[in-house]
């Protein structure tokens, strides 16, 4: 009796917290790494520009009960457009039925771009940060489901994006909010609060690499 109890009691503290486990990945044909907290599925699909036109997308995602991650890198290198255009039709199409609840300023490194919280018709809660880089859409949204709403889990996500190319989307003399440095001189100024940085690490995924 002693020994089961032990057991459901070891069962407790290691079943959740494996299946809790984030970890980070890096795609450098992208120059970005980002955190899921499960292995990503990896789909390629087209992404509707402002111009009307289709543009090869990457989408990288996790479903769950409590919430979904997808992080989409969308090409428009080609296209010819304006970034502030991308931006604002993504937000338009994020948004649509329902309601945006925060639409600031955000930065990763030296990329600039916005950072949106968004209230859905459902109940859910979507965390979302818009870049336009390098002729590419970044779009990373972590969504909270009803009833539970671990907005947490979304937030995490969202600020997990990390930039790895040391590049910038700034014009000349343009100044981003904020002046906080980490890792030897990077830039990570953010809307929000720090997010934990401690991932557990495993062997590379087939379609990104996991560090």
């Amino acid at each position: 009796m002693r020994f089961a109890s032990l057991f459901l009691a070891l069962f407790a503290l290691t079943g959740p917290a494996a299946a809790q486990s984030w970890t980070e990945y890096s795609y450098p044909d992208f120059a970005f790494r980002v955190s899921f907290p499960a292995e990503p599925k990896t789909e390629t699909t087209t992404y509707t520009g402002p111009d009307g036109q289709a543009a090869p997308a990457h989408v990288y995602s996790v479903a769950e009960e409590t919430g979904t991650f997808r992080m989409t890198v969308v090409d428009f290198a080609n296209a010819g457009l304006e970034g502030s255009a991308v931006i604002d039709q993504a937000i338009k199409t994020l948004s649509e039925g329902g309601e945006v609840k925060v639409n600031i300023p955000a930065r990763v490194s030296r990329v600039f771009g916005r950072q949106l919280s968004i209230l859905g018709a459902d109940g859910s809660r979507s965390t979302v940060a818009l870049f336009f880089y390098e002729g590419r859409l970044y779009e990373i949204e972590g969504k909270s489901l009803p009833p539970g709403n671990a907005t947490s889990d979304a937030i995490r996500f969202q600020q997990s994006l990390i930039f790895t190319d040391n590049g910038t989307n700034a014009g000349p003399g343009d100044r981003g909010p904020g002046d906080g440095r980490r890792r030897g001189g990077e830039r990570r100024d953010r809307a929000s609060s720090p997010r934990d940085r401690s991932v557990p690490q495993s062997a590379p995924p087939v379609e990104g690499e996991r560090l």
